[in-house]
């Protein structure tokens, strides 16, 4: 025991000597963002090992700022002397059962480049994770980690102390010059366009594959020429959003079409990142041009069969719903069971449009709340207020939705407006009904609430409405239902998790 004590003792003396705990990790952060851009990765750090503990001195695309040393992947990774990679970690026996591959963030792939100091001590490592499993990097990949890893390194020695002196290293020129080589001939060997600008934004350096892109003469894009190669719908979009990034510091992203060497405008995305020096100051941005021109067409032909099926499907719905009327007008003893159906293919069929539109003219307009709960809410419940906005309350989180929750949200809200309007808050005058959401954990919680109606009791058996709202919930939602029947109304409390409202808050 004594031993451990003294081994946790002398590394907690090394890391000492980095003054880890006075921050101004901006140059890190750069170094992960453009790692996980490097490799194609959800999620890269920068991970320090400590006796009990792993800390991440900077992150891009995760929250937690620290983990337990016992879970940590980076504790083996910094043991090497090469890159450290997991294909599959649910079927590595050393980490299969580990609380950050069954749990958040779920880590399927690993790669770590060790972060060693000049005496071989290990302090930890520069990894990148994914949550699907890969074979492993490309050559560019690991090429490209082991620089960014050296790189850590320089900016954590520049920051060493001793024991008695906090001593700032900058780097001398020999190593600004050694680094700028490496950096060119890594970005001269990347598929993507790689360019770079001084602080004010003067583009001075483009890499090869710009070049052979664009077919034009070296060094006829520098300064602001660059600008004059967008196609002239994009080219005023595109100096505003550099000027912003250059006055604000903000990343730029944007997409544009940009002239390919065969005199075609081809659809690019341009993304850059500032690099700062250890006091915040901009020194340099760097920024990639990767076609997409593929990928953007393809979307547009889904898109447009999309809408082409929407339209069809809207078609379906109206033709149902009239042939449930006819029905009704021929066989008037099933009128009432005709109307209640007709009503839910109603609401299913706004639904639908409210999340797929057809068309244009059929789309919510701004303001409408396309993609948000709150905009079908409304939508459901307009026919229930008879112009009274009071009559039904909305208040909280306004999550989003899309057309995998629609249909089941629209079923369930429908019923409960339907019995309120029959049965309880919203058939008298005074009835009121409140209808409250906010994100609790990884699940929407959704409280609704009904008062002013008259006093309401459980049937002793489940109808088809409550067993089509479990059905909602339960079965196609993955959620659950809590029904509390109070004396001033109906007390019902949903628990949806937020994979199942939208695929993109399940993958933020």
């Amino acid at each position: 025991m004594a031993e451990g004590r003294g081994l946790a003792t002398d590394r907690a003396a090394l890391l000492a000597l980095y003054d880890l705990d006075a921050g101004g990790f901006r140059t890190l952060d750069d170094i992960t963002a453009f790692a996980a851009q490097l490799c194609d990765a959800p999620i890269a750090l920068v991970s320090i090992v400590e006796d009990v503990r792993q800390r991440f001195l900077a992150r891009t695309g995760l929250d937690a700022e620290e983990t337990p040393r016992d879970v940590s992947f980076c504790a083996l990774a910094m043991l090497g002397d090469a890159i450290f990679v997991v294909p599959d970690a649910t079927q590595d026996p050393r980490f299969a059962d580990n609380g950050l591959v069954t749990g958040a963030p779920h880590i399927r792939f690993y790669a770590g480049a060790p972060l060693t100091d000049a005496d071989g001590e290990p302090l930890g490592a520069l990894c990148i994770i994914d949550t699907q499993p890969r074979a492993d990097l490309t050559p560019l990949q690991r090429q490209g980690l082991t620089l960014l890893a050296r790189q850590v390194m320089v900016e954590l020695e520049g920051r060493r102390r001793d024991r008695d002196t906090i001593l700032q290293q900058r780097l001398d020129a020999a190593a600004v010059a050694d680094s700028d080589r490496m950096f060119r001939t890594l970005a001269d060997t990347m598929p993507q366009m790689v360019w770079s600008t001084l602080p004010d934004g003067y583009h001075d350096y483009y890499n090869a594959r710009w070049y052979e892109y664009t077919g034009v003469p070296a060094g006829s894009t520098d300064g602001e020429a660059w600008n004059g190669m967008f196609h002239v719908d994009d080219q005023a979009r595109a100096w505003d959003k550099w000027r912003h990034s250059l006055k604000s510091g903000d990343p730029y992203e944007i997409e544009y079409r940009l002239r390919h060497h065969s005199g075609e405008y081809r659809w690019t995305l341009g993304r850059a990142l500032p690099i700062r020096d250890v006091d915040g100051h901009i020194v340099r941005w760097i920024g990639t041009c990767t076609d997409i021109h593929e990928q953007r067409l393809m979307m547009e032909e889904r898109e447009m069969i999309a809408h082409e099926l929407s339209h069809r499907i809207k078609n379906i719905f109206s033709v149902i719903a009239g042939l449930i009327g006819l029905s009704a007008r021929q066989h008037p003893e099933i009128g009432d069971v005709a109307e209640d159906l007709r009503d839910r293919i109603l609401a299913l069929g706004r639904a639908h449009d409210f999340v797929r539109p057809h068309s244009a003219e059929s789309a919510p307009q701004v303001g409408q709340g396309q993609g948000q709960l709150w905009g079908i809410l409304d939508q459901i419940f307009a026919p229930y207020r008879n112009g009274q906005e009071s009559r039904i309350l909305l208040s909280g989180d306004d999550p989003r939705i899309d057309d995998r929750s629609a249909t089941p949200l629209a079923l369930l809200f429908h019923e409960l407006a339907t019995n309120a309007a029959k049965y309880g808050g919203l058939s008298t005058a005074e009835g009121r009904i409140h209808v409250h959401i906010v994100q609790e954990g990884a699940d929407v919680r959704i409280e609704w609430q009904e008062t002013g109606g008259p006093t309401v009791s459980p049937s002793g058996v489940a109808g088809f409405g409550s067993r089509l709202m479990t059905l909602s919930v339960e079965r196609q939602l993955g959620g659950r239902i809590v029904r509390d029947w109070q004396p001033d109304g109906l007390c019902l409390s949903l628990w949806i998790p937020s994979r199942s409202m939208s695929r993109v808050a399940g993958r933020a």
